[in-house]
């Protein structure tokens, strides 16, 4: 049994970064790799000779069936359904190549276009894309073909490539694109936002109905600034916000006296910020860091 308890720990992370990006929400990741731990630790026993290729069977299966459930209730979800923001460290190994290697693979923008595949073919894309998971791996974990799993394969990398903006910037560029972006905010400068802004950024909000956000996208620049600027205003008394490290690049935290109210991540093309994807509702806020 320790030998079961060492080998489950070195592979937690990798277990929980899976899931995550299957998932979009770190509390159903860490259900999902506890039932693993479960399942593992009555197979261990039995000489299990590829445990890392194990694992991995058994938390995509696990977190393809949650998904398939949650499906129908985030259909009936209040407004858009936006990832649940988790701090950097929780994201990848300690190790800063890798961390820098799956940056992009966790954000917001991306985790929320990955919403539009079916659960196998979102799986397929993140043990490929994310974590170099050989195809045959993963259709033996999906029980089906190989010829199939590629195929899968090529039309989730085609859906996200045709949704996804080609150019992007680096971090640096995206973490001073970002505080500019909280400083027009804070300073209600409707042009200084608006020069930022391609112009069909969208403002996608996330309040699960509890949290204060549009039900619809916002889209465009004008119409977005707007937006934002209204908010802004109605912010309440003691409101503070500054950037941290959330989902592989920088995000927004906003608090009040009472904690956490809500996380702002921006998505990037050409120089400029294509979207504002902004999470207010309170159930998602758990693993928020207090600034």
């Amino acid at each position: 049994m320790t030998d079961a308890v060492t080998v489950f720990a070195e592979h937690r992370p990798m277990l929980l970064g899976i899931a995550y990006r299957v998932l979009g929400r770190w509390t159903d990741a860490e259900d999902v790799v506890q039932d693993a731990w479960l399942r593992w630790s009555q197979a261990a026993d039995g000489g299990i000779e590829a445990p890392r290729a194990y694992l991995v069977q058994v938390v995509t299966r696990l977190a393809i069936d949650r998904l398939r459930r949650e499906t129908a209730r985030r259909e009936s979800y209040v407004g858009p359904w936006l990832p649940e923001p988790v701090p950097d460290p929780l994201l990848a190994g300690p190790d800063l190549a890798e961390r820098v290697e799956l940056a992009d693979t966790v954000s917001i923008a991306l985790l929320t276009v990955l919403e539009s595949l079916s659960p196998a073919e979102r799986a397929v894309f993140v043990l490929h894309e994310a974590f170099a998971v050989p195809y045959a791996e993963i259709a033996e974990a999906l029980d089906r073909s190989e010829p199939a799993v590629r195929q899968m394969g090529h039309r989730a990398r085609e859906h996200v490539r045709a949704r996804r903006p080609r150019f992007r910037p680096g971090p640096g560029e995206r973490a001073e694109l970002t505080r500019r972006f909280l400083t027009a905010c804070q300073d209600g400068d409707l042009g200084g936002l608006m020069e930022l802004f391609t112009a069909d950024v969208e403002f996608i909000g996330d309040g699960g109905g509890i949290g204060p956000a549009p039900l619809r996208a916002i889209v465009g620049a004008d119409r977005v600034a707007a937006a934002l600027l209204a908010i802004a205003a109605g912010n309440a008394a003691g409101f503070h916000a500054r950037v941290q490290a959330y989902n592989g690049g920088p995000a927004i935290v906003g608090v009040t006296p009472t904690g956490v109210v809500g996380v702002v991540a921006l998505d990037f093309a050409d120089g400029r910020i294509s979207a504002v994807h902004a999470i207010s509702n309170p159930e998602k806020l758990g693993r928020v860091d207090l600034p």
